[in-house]
């Protein structure tokens, strides 16, 4: 690279980061370190992020702060303080902050419920697994606090953020039984894609297949289209067979 080049790199890297801070005020070092290496996947990732944590989609911005504070304390995941800040900007307080977190510790222990099925159904047969651990969010949340929706919501997303299929199917069964938005439950779902990354975001779209193609619940016709569809699923390789062609 000519000295000219050098120097225009340096440039954009400069005008990069200044750019960042004067947007935010503080700039993450994987930025910068995207800026520096990969500008492509730089100016994919600014468009994503913005998308993800930053446009207003369906949900209020109050309720999509409750739902990343819970997705956050969930994974144990500090880095993210300023979805605290955003919390507080759109209204959140101390107390709805408690109900949050009082939500998401009991969405953290719903494999307590998942054991029974696994291991000791037969003996308590009169114990429904999803309606115990789904009554037990209820009673522990005040929706004059924290509304039903946004407590539905924040779980699901806990759920998918942990990779928990058993819990989180039984959150999509309750969300569907409560009518909560399916949109919203895609957006609240989609958050954990940020911090946890797609493949339990893969996971979390094939256990939402499966409950819809599973008959108990009434999905709108959108997502029943999305049930439909064929060919959803993981590339099957059968051992001495051509690879599929990717063109």
């Amino acid at each position: 690279m000519s000295d000219d080049g050098a120097a225009a790199e340096v440039e954009r890297v400069q005008n990069a980061m200044r750019a960042l801070r004067d947007a935010r005020g503080f700039v993450l070092p994987h930025r910068g370190l995207l800026a520096a290496a990969l500008p492509e996947l730089h100016a994919a990732y600014a468009t994503m992020y913005r998308e993800l944590t930053l446009e207003q989609g369906r949900m209020d911005p109050l309720q999509r702060e409750c739902v990343w504070l819970a997705i956050l304390a969930a994974c144990d995941e500090p880095v993210g303080t300023h979805h605290v800040a955003l919390f507080r900007e759109h209204g959140g307080t101390d107390a709805l902050a408690g109900a949050v977190f009082r939500q998401t510790g009991w969405a953290m222990g719903a494999e307590a419920h998942g054991f029974l099925p696994r291991g000791w159904a037969p003996l308590f047969p009169g114990l429904d697994p999803v309606r115990a651990y789904l009554d037990g969010a209820a009673a522990l949340n005040d929706p004059a606090v924290l509304p039903d929706s946004t407590a539905r919501l924040l779980r699901l997303a806990v759920q998918a953020a942990r990779d928990k299929r058993w819990a989180l199917r039984a959150e999509l069964l309750g969300a569907y039984e409560g009518g909560l938005d399916e949109h919203l439950m895609a957006e609240a779902i989609s958050l954990i894609i940020w911090p946890r990354g797609v493949n339990p975001f893969v996971r979390a779209a094939d256990t939402w297949l499966e409950v819809l193609r599973g008959g108990g619940v009434s999905p709108s016709p959108v997502f029943a289209a999305w049930a439909e569809a064929s060919g959803q699923g993981p590339l099957e390789l059968v051992p001495g067979a051509a690879a599929p062609h990717r063109g």
